[in-house]
């Protein structure tokens, strides 16, 4: 490359000052490209729909704890306000460097998640509805955040094992070990739906690195007896799933009672529903309807054309999630992508078949649109960092000209 291809930087290395000058002039910059333009669009209404739905779906509960009717929506759009925050910064920082804190966020993970569940921590993480998910008075879920911990450091120890992830003992063992003191933390809680989720994160990136199907047999059948055994101990995680096989069975129709008041809402919905702000079931008969059940309120307001509008929306995340994860610029970048994508994806579409009774329930929120800020920070987090993977990179050259010689793809 001659001088002349940068003849700003030439004229102005005379004095200290201006080559700072220079540096500012000839930078990185990134230019979303087409699919993480659609993603972030696709978020947005996603965003906004989830704010208006949170608000019919909690101002009667908002009103009984002698709130004003907007208390929920407030608080969730103090979460927006940081989650758009979190996006923004991820958005513009090269996704590549979240490998070189991968260790660093799974040591925070699980020292989150150890603050759950430690005797003497009920201070700042008391019981609520039974478990200790939540630190600060429900204000921060450590479990959240640890999703994203396992997405990002599971591929990272994927990529920097290569060929070693071949044998079980090199490869999926340690890792599997790692994530399984994190299942361990969330049973004690205790949260089964999450240690399931770890588990499937886990598993997931390293199929799609390549892993030997052989290994998830051998990991299936030596976790399996364990994860059985935990599942015992705790009586409502096997009162659902017999209540869910046998639902007709008088004797199970307390433990149903929040499926059976998802299905009247869903079904009182018909086609079109029954307007926003005019659901009944929210009105104190369905418990968490703007959190763990608030599909079921998208059900009764909106009808099947709005839990349909959903699944479309979700839909067409995965997709932009995918074709990015696609074009990704790194390996590590492509597992994170398809991690991010389905972690969301699959939260969302759990939701949905819990509340119209095609599965046990499960005490999982729907992206963007439940209750939680903690939630949707991570929610705007991960779209951030999609988009920054979507995105190209190039460098400004003087006034704003692009270099020729910059990778378009980094």
């Amino acid at each position: 490359m001659t001088s002349a291809t940068f003849p700003r930087v030439a004229q102005r290395s005379v004095s200290g000052a201006e080559p700072r000058a220079a540096a500012a002039q000839n930078r990185v910059r990134w230019r979303i490209d087409a699919e993480a333009r659609l993603l972030v669009v696709v978020t947005g209404a996603l965003l906004a729909f989830g704010l208006a739905t949170l608000y019919s779906a909690s101002a009667f509960k908002s009103m009984e704890m002698g709130r004003g009717s907007a208390y929920f929506l407030l608080r969730q759009l103090t979460g927006a306000g940081a989650g758009v925050v979190a996006f923004a910064i991820a958005a513009k920082t090269d996704a590549e460097g979240w490998r070189r804190h991968a260790w660093f966020l799974m040591g925070l993970a699980i020292a989150g998640m150890l603050v759950t569940v430690l005797p003497f921590t009920r201070g700042i993480a008391p019981p609520i509805l039974g478990s200790r998910r939540y630190l600060i008075g429900g204000s921060v879920q450590p479990s959240e955040f640890a999703k994203l911990a396992v997405v990002i450091w599971t591929a990272m120890m994927v990529v920097k094992k290569g060929e070693r992830m071949r044998r079980f003992s090199k490869g999926m063992l340690p890792i599997a070990l790692v994530t399984g003191l994190l299942c361990v933390l969330a049973a004690l809680e205790p949260d089964m739906s999450v240690v399931l989720f770890f588990g499937l994160q886990m598993m997931l990136i390293v199929f799609a690195a390549g892993g030997r199907i052989g290994h998830f047999v051998l990991l299936g059948l030596l976790s399996a007896p364990v994860v059985w055994e935990k599942a015992q101990r705790l009586q409502y995680v096997m009162q659902r799933v017999m209540g869910f096989a046998d639902a007709a069975n008088a004797a199970h129709a307390k433990v149903n009672y929040q499926l059976t008041q998802s299905l009247i809402a869903v079904g009182s919905g018909g086609l079109f529903g029954v307007g926003f702000g005019e659901g009944r079931q929210q009105n104190g008969y369905l418990p968490l309807s703007y959190d763990d059940f608030i599909g079921s309120s998208i059900g009764e307001e909106w009808g099947f054309v709005g839990i349909a509008g959903v699944v479309l929306l979700f839909a067409a995340w995965a997709w932009l999630g995918f074709r990015i994860a696609r074009k990704a610029r790194s390996e590590f970048q492509q597992l994170v992508a398809i991690g991010l994508t389905v972690t969301l994806v699959l939260t969302a579409y759990l939701h949905v078949g819990v509340v119209i009774g095609l599965l046990p329930t499960t005490g999982l929120t729907l992206p963007f649109i439940s209750y939680g800020r903690s939630n949707l920070i991570l929610s705007m987090l991960t779209t951030g960092i999609l988009v920054n993977i979507g995105s190209t990179r190039e460098r400004v050259v003087g006034a704003g000209a692009t270099d020729p010689l910059a990778s378009p793809r980094g």
